[in-house]
């Protein structure tokens, strides 16, 4: 199945969910149009697509900072998950060989073979290889009027999290410790700015517990983290879908486990961090209330709990159209 980062932005819940039910059958997915938008790169993570196909652009524009910072982050999660790297838009010679020196191994466009058919007799999914028109694997030799047979390797994908949440699943495999809310609000702003820093193609996912502790110091900084990465999104009681200029909220139903969490998780293509805090039921002024924690920058648990926050976001439509009937 191939998908882009649009429908995953779009219809985070949704599709997440439709990418488990597939892979539990044997599909595979590719994440296309890669490096034409900063979201491609951001959600690499949370998909792990088993191909990821590099924008034609990548492979037909001249060499530039833009291009390797691509690059770089692409090779970085192949490397991580064990992705296959597919360069669309190979036409000439010269495109073949920008093509092999990105990472690519498989290769599609009109120097290749042209759109078509499948031919007869082609092995339906979830056989021993799958047949692509028009992409060839690097070595062999090409002849556009074949169809090669390419055998994509199996990509071992993490388990679902279920019903756990972001800090049951991190307490699972770390030690906890107990902090009050002043210092939690400062490492949780450390990480903020830690986004910010991490660029275009960064994902920060919060929970809040509730609206009203979405301050307005805290609406003005995730508005302005909002302006440089590619998600960001907010969870909590009450919380509006757009709670802050290009921050996605969720509401969060009552008896909703994640109401005594909060949580931070930040995805960047080289850097992850991961707050999670359980709250202690505390009486007496805020900012000394105190709270179970634990903070780790171990990547495959902070994808993890970004995956399952991304999963209760709402759809892109749902924003909008209730934006539009409180104008």
């Amino acid at each position: 199945m191939e998908i882009t980062e649009r429908a995953l932005t779009a219809r985070p819940a949704e599709l997440l969910s439709m990418v488990a039910r597939l892979r539990e059958r044997g599909w595979g997915v590719a994440l296309d149009d890669v490096g034409a938008d900063p979201n491609s790169l951001a959600l690499l993570p949370l998909l792990r697509p088993d191909v990821i196909k590099l924008d034609l652009s990548l492979v037909q524009d001249r060499p530039s900072a833009q291009i390797a910072r691509i690059v770089s982050a692409v090779n970085a999660e192949a490397e991580r998950s064990g992705s296959v790297i597919l360069a669309e838009g190979i036409e000439t010679g010269e495109h073949l060989a920008i093509a092999l020196s990105l990472g690519a191994t498989l290769g599609q466009g009109w120097m290749l073979g042209l759109p078509g058919d499948l031919p007869a007799g082609t092995a339906p999914p979830g056989g021993s290889g799958q047949a692509f028109t028009g992409v060839v694997a690097a070595g062999h030799t090409i002849d556009p009027a074949q169809t090669m047979r390419t055998a994509l390797p199996k990509i071992r994908h993490r388990e679902a999290a279920g019903t756990r949440t972001p800090y049951e699943m991190a307490a699972a495999v770390r030690v906890t410790r107990i902090a009050q809310k002043d210092l939690l609000i400062e490492v949780s702003k450390h990480l903020e700015r830690r986004a910010m820093e991490s660029g275009e193609s960064t994902v920060v996912l919060s929970t809040f517990q509730d609206a009203r502790f979405f301050t307005p110091s805290t609406y003005r900084r995730y508005a302005q983290l909002a302006t440089s990465a590619a998600f960001v999104g907010a969870l909590g009681a009450g919380m509006s879908l757009s709670p802050a200029p290009g921050v996605r909220g969720a509401d969060l139903a009552v008896g909703d486990p994640l109401l005594g969490e909060w949580d931070i998780a930040v995805v960047g293509p080289h850097f992850a961090a991961l707050l999670v805090a359980r709250d202690l039921g505390d009486e007496g002024p805020q900012s000394t209330r105190r709270f179970s924690f634990v903070l780790s920058h171990d990547r495959e648990l902070t994808i993890a709990s970004a995956t399952m926050l991304m999963s209760r976001m709402a759809p892109e439509t749902s924003v909008a159209a209730r934006l539009a009937a409180t104008a």
